[in-house]
């Protein structure tokens, strides 16, 4: 590649970064403006910063008890679809059983029905079981995932044979090889399965706008729909939310982001 396209290369991923990073900066702007509005169109002056959106924020939400609801959920149901979609991955990729192939492509066959499907049904059984309106069927819903388990199933199936030969010489079972060989080797895979399940969780919005009825259990995503008013909104006020709910997922992603790029690269999804 010579100079010149180097250069040529350079100046369009420049320009496709600006592009990407426009929305994010124009949202903190606007958050920081005084009396924030979208009529004038967008626009990075600001002539007297201020964080009177961001105290109207805290004060008109209970924001401490709302983020800690998000963490909680977004923090369980990361936990849950790691340890279920390990688990089942490394079943589907190392365990020979009856139906495998069947079972694996139905599994795979759910990532094709939508959410709208199945709220209603959902939402039915959870009110059944008194289950409906509590932190447990925020969770409940999200505990296993479907691309979770195809993603850690092909880093498995990535793993040589030979490690979990060499530790049933050793007189490891099933449990151990999971435990101590494979696990450790599917690192990059896991923080990849980890991030997507967390920006999922965290960004969910409608299983919990069906399900949640008490104001103690809400998630960031409902408390910054009642900042929308009917008639008139305060839009700098809704930017100061979506900063607050943006910066936890952008902290994890570059937390880890090294081992997002090896797990997408290692398991085939290029």
């Amino acid at each position: 590649m010579s100079r010149a396209q180097r250069y040529l290369l350079f100046v369009v991923v420049a320009l496709g970064a600006v592009a990407m990073m426009f929305p994010f900066l124009w949202t903190v702007v606007t958050s920081i403006t005084p009396d924030g509005s979208l009529a004038d169109g967008p626009s990075l002056i600001v002539t007297n910063p201020t964080l009177d959106a961001y105290r109207y924020l805290f004060d008109a939400l209970p924001m401490a008890r709302i983020i800690l609801n998000s963490v909680l959920v977004a923090v369980a149901c990361t936990a849950l679809q790691l340890l279920t979609g390990a688990m089942a991955g490394y079943a589907f990729a190392r365990l020979q059983f009856r139906g495998k192939s069947v079972v694996f492509a139905g599994y795979l066959a759910t990532l094709m029905v939508p959410l709208q499907v199945l709220v209603v049904p959902l939402f039915i059984q959870f009110r059944d079981w008194n289950l409906h309106d509590t932190m447990f069927a925020l969770i409940a819903p999200a505990a296993a995932s479907a691309f979770g388990v195809f993603l850690l199933r092909q880093a498995i199936e990535a793993v040589p044979r030979e490690f979990d030969e060499a530790a049933t010489i050793d007189g490891a079972g099933h449990l151990r090889i999971f435990a101590l060989v494979v696990v450790p080797l599917i690192r990059p895979a896991l923080a990849t399965a980890g991030i997507l399940a967390f920006m999922a969780s965290w960004n969910s919005f409608l299983w919990p706008l069906v399900v949640i009825r008490s104001p103690e259990f809400q998630t960031l995503p409902l408390g910054l729909a009642t900042l929308q008013g009917q008639f008139t909104t305060q839009w700098d006020v809704v930017m100061a939310g979506s900063v607050v709910s943006i910066i936890p997922i952008a902290l994890v992603y570059l937390f880890a982001q090294r081992h997002v790029i090896a797990g997408v690269s290692h398991t085939g999804l290029k």
